[in-house]
């Protein structure tokens, strides 16, 4: 607990990735109150091209009444 996925577009380095798992997990154990040995993050690249279909579609704009933090963006 917690265990946080990220999805992004492909490109960055595995040292830009491995710097954001870090950080992203040290905020989300100190904003939940837990320890960092119990947060988790994965990190997955999507395509743009697939973009709208895999994620947008499945995760943004279905969950959209669990977003805390929403895109400032469209996807249509």
């Amino acid at each position: 607990m917690p265990h946080i996925e990220i999805k992004c577009y492909p490109g960055r380095s595995e040292e830009q990735k491995t710097l954001c798992a870090e950080k992203v997990a040290l905020a989300a154990a100190e904003a939940l109150g837990c320890k960092l040995s119990s947060v988790s993050v994965a990190i997955k690249e999507v395509e743009q091209a697939d973009w709208k279909a895999q994620v947008w579609d499945k995760q943004i704009a279905a969950d959209d009444a669990c977003l805390y933090k929403k895109p400032e963006y469209t996807c249509k």
